[in-house]
């Protein structure tokens, strides 16, 4: 997950949502099929994959996808 593109293919492709790169800044609430499980579900995948916590509360607040990528990218 090195690029925006890798991590909206892994939130397609481990959600079941059909986002694309040019959702990423849309507002979650705008996403097609978007639920706040998600989010949990999200988190999930997120720490498996980078073997790091992920603030819950950060998430929350993050407004996009692009957002919780750079939250995610930064560490």
């Amino acid at each position: 997950m090195n690029t925006l593109e890798d991590f909206i293919a892994l939130v397609r492709d481990e959600l079941a949502l059909p986002v694309t790169v040019e959702d990423a800044g849309r507002g979650l609430h705008e996403l097609p099929g978007w639920e706040s499980i998600h989010l949990l579900r999200l988190v999930t995948v997120l720490e498996d994959r980078t073997g790091r916590s992920v603030s819950v509360v950060d998430l929350l607040e993050a407004p996009s996808l692009e957002s919780i990528y750079g939250l995610v990218a930064t560490g």
